[in-house]
């Protein structure tokens, strides 16, 4: 009987998630493992053979000082665009739930940008920088401004622009569920109890929406740390490559350079980052949840 009741849930099981396991494997999970692989080769991309070579190019990933610097880049570039992300989206949905007039229409502009594939976008912002941007300082001083993307300060303020506009919207669909999910006779509760709107905000919804900071932080911390086709199309690490963050890095290490061993290996030091912090975040994130 309980072999048979086995059998029916594993039949149904591969009945419905069945197919999508098998892709899930072909495409991430064994992928994943033949990436770990490569790392203990020295394998260039071309030739038939793959000599094994140990723990050598962990050693050249950490004695790679341009890979550390793109990384010390990349994590200065994630903790401002993700604080700003989350400040511009949790302001964005508290708009677009307060009741005014046409914020369905708002909602689905803030988050037509996040429709919008990255290298598109980052073409898109590459000409507002380069010609809009220009022409206009041009028509109010008389003499054209230099590019904000021709300084390494400017191409990275550049990038932290053009992610939170693209970031913002999609995380404020979040934040807006997050606000519809709580109870306003709560608020009001509160409001009654002598608290303004500001306390009522702070000290009553904010804590009840903690599962959505969660979310936010975890997703744009995650997408901020391996971004690629906006840095490729907007700065092409430039200038001077003071605009490379570690993604471009690796790839670069990997497909431009042949030098898949190390590219691979910097790449798995590069998401066992992205894991530990995504996992300590939840963590506290969702103790502090229980808390509240």
């Amino acid at each position: 009987m309980k072999q048979s009741k086995f059998s029916y849930k594993l039949g149904q099981f591969l009945m419905f998630a069945g197919p999508a396991g098998i892709l899930f494997c072909a495409v991430v999970v064994l992928p994943f493992i033949y990436g770990i692989y490569l790392t203990f080769t020295s394998w260039d991309g071309v030739a038939n053979t793959k000599p094994f070579v140990g723990l050598s190019n962990y050693q050249q990933a950490f004695t790679d000082a341009a890979y550390w610097a793109a990384l010390g880049r990349t994590v200065v570039y994630s903790v401002i665009s993700v604080i700003l992300v989350n400040i511009v989206a949790f302001l964005l949905a508290y708009a677009v739930t307060s009741g005014i007039k046409g914020q369905n229409f708002f909602r689905a502009g803030f988050f037509i940008p996040n429709l919008i594939g990255g290298i598109v976008l980052g073409y898109v912002w590459k000409f507002v920088f380069n010609r809009a941007f220009v022409a206009i300082g041009d028509a109010i001083t008389g003499s054209k401004p230099d590019s904000l993307l021709g300084s390494p300060s400017g191409a990275m303020f550049a990038l932290i622009l053009v992610s939170v506009w693209q970031y913002a919207g999609y995380m404020m669909l979040i934040y807006v569920a997050g606000f519809m999910s709580v109870d306003q006779s709560l608020k009001e509760a509160a409001m009654i109890d002598g608290c303004n709107s500001s306390q009522a905000m702070w000290h009553v919804i904010v804590p009840l929406m903690r599962s959505s900071f969660v979310q936010c932080i975890f997703l744009s911390t995650t997408r901020c740390f391996m971004v690629y086709d906006l840095n490729l199309s907007l700065t092409k690490g430039e200038p001077f490559n003071q605009s490379v963050l570690a993604a471009m890095h690796v790839y670069n290490q990997a497909f431009v350079y042949k030098n898949y061993g190390t590219g691979q290996a910097e790449a798995l030091i590069l998401f066992i980052i992205c894991a530990v912090i995504g996992v300590l975040q939840v963590y506290v994130g969702k103790k502090g949840e229980v808390a509240a």
